[in-house]
């Protein structure tokens, strides 16, 4: 077992994740401190339900994950579409460990009938959502709601006019941001972000933002609340894609006029105790597509990486920055991979120098626009990914997934071949095999059964190197060889067996006279 595997899956790291008991666990929580910069999950998928459409938004609270999106129903994992389902009206809610249906299952009807955006309270009893919808469960509201998640009752006292979607939601103790498309909350001025109490009263601050708001972030220690979007202008003045705001106020403290062209927008932001992070999606020529890194303390530029594939979340988590988009060409990136004519839909960097580590689950791009994932959170040690895929890891999974610490997944065993035979030498051959989140492989050889030879090698799916082995066995006998790998935690079948007569150095020089 090689040290990658040792540090990513340790005992002791499960056992504290087993301990932890609320969903704002520091161990739990995005904030907590860089560990080792190794991701903490597994690449190998968990079971878990499906839905018959996009999940746009994931929330957590109290070992809840929360699903909010564009579907109707929800069905087991492994359930074939339109099999076995169960109805859930935009939004359901599953135990966040065993991924467990959960009854709470208000209905979000009416306009276009979705759900955009869920932040619960830092205390986690409210959870706060967003959208296009007149009704939750049976409340009359106006795109945005609450709920108590005690008893996933929808509370009547949260229900602020907003003229058009939510499209972004962030929650401190004392407010509730909203971001979106919106004019107007409560029937006053508010162009596409505004600030309410935590009952839903609307609150002095106020900024002008041109173009919808499509994320948002708050860092209170820091004074400073980010935005992110489709905008140009904030205030009355230029501002490309992000601004930091007063939290209380709505006054521009940092624009970054040099970060994004014209055609990109920013699409997610999170933070860590030091550090903003911020996803993009741009279109047309010259475009960003992909991540930065900031300083929470001045705004300025600690890194930014070239991936092509419009990023729709980020979520920095344990020294990781994890990031779901459609990469396709990283490689001007640290560890990145080139253009291939595919597509790479998860991805976790280092957040201290953008690297890109060896951790490749992947989806599908899906239904819709076709991006893939679109939604990340981490609750009671499990990474969950909503979106509009219908594929994980190349087997049928709807709009749902999520990963754990295990690792469960063994490589694939490459095909062996016999390469030369001399006399008392047998040379075989092998494609190097691939591992989703193990860069480093031993190769074991076999002949007649017995471990002969071991071959560490390291591999990806873009780069998977011609290997072989060269074995000194007597001239004139006859042997049969296999091939196995392992990630040090898990190893493949044995592969196809080659069987070779060494020849004799008599043969052999019969052989050479014929051939001349």
């Amino acid at each position: 077992m090689h040290l990658r595997k040792l540090r990513t899956k340790p005992v002791a790291r499960v056992a504290a994740t087993a301990l932890v008991c609320g969903a704002t666990a520091l161990l739990d929580s995005p904030l907590a401190a860089a560990a080792d910069g190794t991701p903490a999950f597994s690449a190998d998928h968990l079971t878990t339900w499906q839905t018959d459409g996009i999940v746009w938004s994931l929330a957590a609270a109290n070992g809840v994950v929360y699903v909010g999106g564009s579907f109707d129903t929800v069905r087991p994992p492994g359930a074939a579409p339109g099999d076995r389902l169960v109805k859930r009206r935009n939004f359901a809610a599953f135990d966040a460990v065993t991924g467990k249906l959960l009854p709470c299952a208000p209905s979000f009807n009416g306009h276009n009938h979705t759900v955009r955006a869920m932040k619960a309270s830092p205390d986690g009893r409210v959870l706060y959502v967003g959208g296009s919808f007149n009704r939750a469960g049976s409340t009359a509201v106006a795109n945005a709601a609450a709920l108590d998640t005690a008893g996933c009752t929808v509370k009547e006292t949260f229900r602020p006019s907003v003229s058009a979607t939510v499209r972004a939601i962030e929650t401190t103790g004392n407010a509730v941001y909203l971001g979106g498309d919106f004019t107007k909350v409560g029937g006053q001025p508010r162009n596409r972000v505004a600030a309410l109490t935590p009952q839903g009263s609307l609150m002095p601050f106020r900024a002008d933002v041109d173009q919808p708001v499509r994320a948002l972030s708050v860092a209170s220690s820091h004074g400073r609340l980010f935005l992110g979007g489709d905008f140009g202008s904030v205030n009355g003045k230029a501002a490309r894609a992000l601004v930091t705001l007063h939290p209380t106020t709505g006054k521009t403290i940092v624009t970054y006029p040099d970060w994004f062209p014209p055609q990109s927008s920013v699409k997610t932001i999170a933070r860590d105790q030091t550090r903003f992070f911020v996803g993009a999606e741009g279109r047309g020529p010259g475009i960003f597509d992909g991540r930065i890194a900031g300083r929470l303390t001045n705004g300025t530029l600690v890194w930014k990486d070239t991936c092509l594939g419009a990023t729709q979340s980020v979520l920095p988590y344990k020294g990781v920055l994890f990031s779901a988009s459609h990469a396709h060409n990283c490689s001007e990136t640290p560890g990145g991979f080139p253009e291939r004519g595919d597509r790479q839909h998860l991805l976790a960097q280092s957040i201290n120098d953008r690297r890109i580590l060896h951790w490749f689950p992947d989806t599908n791009d899906g239904l819709g626009e076709q991006v893939g994932p679109r939604a990340l959170v981490v609750s009671r040690g499990v990474l969950w990914v909503g979106g509009e895929f219908t594929r994980v890891n190349d087997k049928p999974q709807q709009g749902l997934t999520r990963f754990g610490s295990r690792d469960t997944g063994a490589p694939a065993v490459p095909a062996l071949s016999l390469s030369e035979t001399a006399p008392g030498k047998v040379t075989l051959t092998w494609r190097a095999s691939w591992d989703r989140d193990d860069a480093y492989l031993t190769y074991r050889i076999y002949r007649d059964g017995t471990l002969v030879a071991r071959k560490t090698k390291s591999s990806t799916h873009w780069d998977r190197p011609k290997l072989s082995h060269t074995d000194t066995v007597p001239a004139g006998t006859r042997h049969t060889y296999t091939l196995e790998v392992t990630d040090g935690t898990n190893t493949s079948p044995k592969s196809n067996s080659v069987t070779v007569t060494v020849p004799s150095k008599a043969a052999q020089d019969r052989r050479v006279g014929d051939a001349q």
